[in-house]
């Protein structure tokens, strides 16, 4: 598979710090339907909810193409992406998440919010994809992809080379400020950024 390199930056190692009310082990929806809403964050190894301040520039990002999508929350973890994308007017999430004990909150908080739309998948997401293949018909069909794995875990570039994206998917993809990363040629840089200690980007698949 041809590839692109995401350019490297200084390599800071990741402590497990959080931003806002997550700190609190808890997660705030800052914008729709649910703005303002808490809800309640595990403790769980590696759990790292996206920031207020990077989900605020993310959704900007996306605010014409949230309302009415299609949406995989592939390492949905506290649940942040997924339910923002939702409270926003996405369709459809889907949220896939490996630990057991962090799927019973999340099922828990889509009850507490009344979220219909939203649907949690308890599987590790390489074996979820290996799995559903069959189902694709070549192509994955999602609008927006959320790709936030822990840090530690060293599973991006694995995912990537699995996920058969149709043209025009949008994919955010969250990092560790430093890690190389390399995703496919037809993965096109829609925005690109940075916040302390992370790095951020928005690509489009083109056909």
């Amino acid at each position: 598979m041809l590839r692109t390199k995401i350019v490297r930056r200084k390599i800071i190692n990741k402590r497990k710090t959080k931003v806002g009310s997550s700190a609190q082990g808890r997660l705030r929806i800052i914008g729709g339907s649910w703005r303002s809403r808490v809800l309640p964050v595990p403790d769980a190894e590696g759990l790292r909810p996206t920031t207020d301040r990077v989900r605020e520039t993310l959704f900007n990002w996306l605010q014409t193409d949230v309302p009415g999508s299609h949406c995989l929350d592939l390492f949905a973890g506290s649940g942040a992406l997924g339910l923002e994308a939702a409270s926003r007017g996405a369709r459809e999430v889907v949220m896939v998440e490996k630990a057991s004990a962090v799927c019973k909150t999340l099922q828990q908080n889509i009850k507490t919010l009344g979220a219909s739309q939203v649907s949690v998948i308890n599987q590790d997401a390489l074996e979820f994809l290996n799995q559903q293949s069959a189902a694709f018909e070549g192509s994955l069909k999602f609008d927006i992809v959320f790709l936030d794995p822990p840090y530690q875990s060293a599973l991006l570039e694995p995912v990537i080379d699995l996920l058969p994206l149709a043209t025009g998917t949008k994919v955010y993809l969250e990092a560790r400020k430093g890690d190389d990363i390399t995703v496919p040629q037809n993965w096109s840089l829609l925005k690109d950024k940075h916040a302390g200690q992370i790095h951020y980007s928005l690509f489009e698949i083109e056909g």
